[in-house]
């Protein structure tokens, strides 16, 4: 894809209807960086389905500015995450399902995302579609800074996915953004690769850890 750097594209990204088009501006190990003439993009590799050229009677994006996240000269997933880590940002997590607000915590296959909405997040790194830092000036919902403070919760960050989900046993959580009924409840155990979640029937639902993207504790 080096050939393609500077120039302007279209890719197809996972769980995404509609594709993004802008200039693939880096291309790091597990991760590439496209600027759309408005805000830069960072994308997981995992998660582009097809890159491709734009024609040229589409491909209008003016010049970059520079990133407002620190260059790196090995660019990755990690890195991304560790310089975005405490400014204003926008996830792609769920579809087309804009999460705002600030990376708080980053661990080993996850990371904690504070929100004005959901408070903490807690979000599968093999989950995250797109990232979209602010402008460093720039805060959720026009607050000022003294009116919405980072706010990490006080609970104990285990290492990985799984171990965080096992401290939430006995708890009501919503996982995946409460996209689906079936994912809110009372989540009962984690064992293995499955969790059980009692919905509001009182049933058992049963879900792969896999495709959990989410969890959070409203």
């Amino acid at each position: 894809m080096d050939t393609y750097l500077n120039k302007p594209v279209v890719m197809t990204v996972s769980g995404k209807r509609i594709p993004i088009k802008g200039t693939l501006i880096d291309i790091g190990t597990d991760i590439l960086v496209l600027h759309n003439g408005f805000q830069f993009l960072y994308v997981p590799l995992i998660h582009m389905q097809q890159l491709t050229r734009l024609p040229a009677f589409d491909s209008d994006f003016g010049i970059a500015p520079e990133p407002p996240l620190d260059p790196t000269t090995e660019l990755s997933y990690r890195k991304v995450l560790l310089n975005a880590k405490g400014m204003f940002s926008e996830l792609y997590i769920v579809g087309n399902h804009a999460v705002h607000g600030y990376i708080t915590s980053i661990m080993n296959d996850f990371f904690v995302f504070y929100s004005p909405m959901f408070r903490s997040l807690y979000v599968s790194m093999r989950h995250l579609k797109t990232l979209i830092p602010y402008d460093p000036e720039t805060t959720p919902y026009a607050l000022e800074q003294e009116k919405f403070p980072i706010n990490p919760s006080p609970t104990s960050l285990a290492r990985t996915f799984d171990q965080q989900l096992k401290k939430f046993e006995g708890e009501f959580v919503v996982l995946d953004l409460g996209e689906h009924p079936g994912k809110i409840g009372l989540l009962k155990s984690v064992k293995g690769n499955l969790i059980e979640l009692v919905s509001a029937d009182g049933y058992s639902t049963f879900i792969h850890l896999d495709h959990v993207k989410t969890i959070h504790r409203p």
